[in-house]
């Protein structure tokens, strides 16, 4: 009988396998097509301090083999969430759930992961810098070390659960702002979001998205994803949770061996929304052809 479990930041999950945030929305969407507890866990809708209609439509375009979206962290804010959302999704879903938040503020992201940190639901929190930081010129947190670190420390300093930083590619060196982030006091790494992309539409000769650009996503952005899983594994001693592209098993099994300690899946989730549940269950027969008898022997494997 091949292992699956994995200890994710001392939380045992069934499999490393995690629907990404912004492509499961809560989750009892999904679990109206299937049961949703063979999931690992998954990462919930991107949650903001208050309520965000998004950005202007149109904010998704077509690509060849991904996506780019532009949606602009549409939620109902974190009181809702709490209040509303997490209720719901307890009726279907039974196992630890990983929070996503995103903030324009030092103080958004510390008050938001305070309030999200005594959900007892909650085992993860997912803080995305991908953000603009308002007060300073709208450059994204994620862009440069210190920025990273301090929101790192801010939200450590109002939580008790791991919190897992999930960084921007749009950087000339992901090593460098992870190791600030894991010097700062992350518990762990998620690795990568989106690349920043654009379509034209040539016949009105105007960008498709309103917002002109907005994060491409799927198949193609893979061998970035596993290159930056692979440089950050090599840098830091903290779990690292790999994401970009992956659309399949053998995808899984090739961020493993990168180094993820898991795996998230986004784009694939809009495309096939049996995607992960199929997954899971190819996964034993994969291991077991490769002859691999605990998956947790994998991590890290190709280093």
């Amino acid at each position: 009988m091949v292992n699956t479990k994995i200890n994710l930041l001392n939380t045992v999950i069934d499999n490393p396998v995690i629907p990404a945030s912004g492509t499961f929305g809560f989750g009892y969407e999904f679990a109206e097509l299937y049961d949703i507890n063979i999931l690992g866990t998954f990462s919930f809708k991107g949650t903001t301090k208050e309520s965000r209609f998004g950005n202007p439509t149109p904010r998704i375009a077509e690509c060849k083999s991904g996506m780019i979206n532009s949606v602009g962290l549409q939620n109902p804010g974190v009181e809702k969430v709490i209040n509303e959302e997490l209720p719901k999704l307890k009726k279907v879903f039974n196992k630890p759930v990983m929070a996503n938040v995103s903030g324009f503020s030092l103080d958004e992201y510390a008050y938001t992961c305070e309030k999200i940190d005594a959900c007892e639901q909650v085992a993860w929190i997912e803080v995305n810098v991908s953000c603009p930081n308002v007060h300073n010129g709208g450059m994204a947190f994620g862009t440069s070390p210190e920025s990273a670190a301090k929101v790192v420390k801010a939200v450590k300093a109002v939580t008790s659960k791991p919190i897992i930083i999930k960084l921007s590619p749009n950087v000339t060196d992901i090593v460098t702002i992870a190791k600030a982030c894991e010097d700062a006091g992350a518990d762990g790494i998620s690795l990568i979001n989106t690349l920043l992309g654009m379509r034209i539409d040539i016949k009105t000769r105007k960008p498709v998205i309103a917002n002109k650009m907005g994060g491409f996503s799927g198949d193609a952005v893979f061998p970035v994803a596993l290159r930056m899983v692979y440089q950050v594994y090599e840098a830091v001693k903290i779990p690292v949770i790999g994401m970009g592209g992956v659309s399949g098993v053998n995808d899984v099994i090739e961020m493993m061996l990168a180094g993820a300690s898991a795996v998230q899946i986004g784009a694939a989730n809009l495309v096939n929304p049996f995607i992960c549940k199929e997954i899971i269950e190819r996964l034993p027969g994969k291991l077991e052809e490769l002859k691999i008898n605990d998956i947790n022997e994998i991590i890290g494997g190709a280093h």
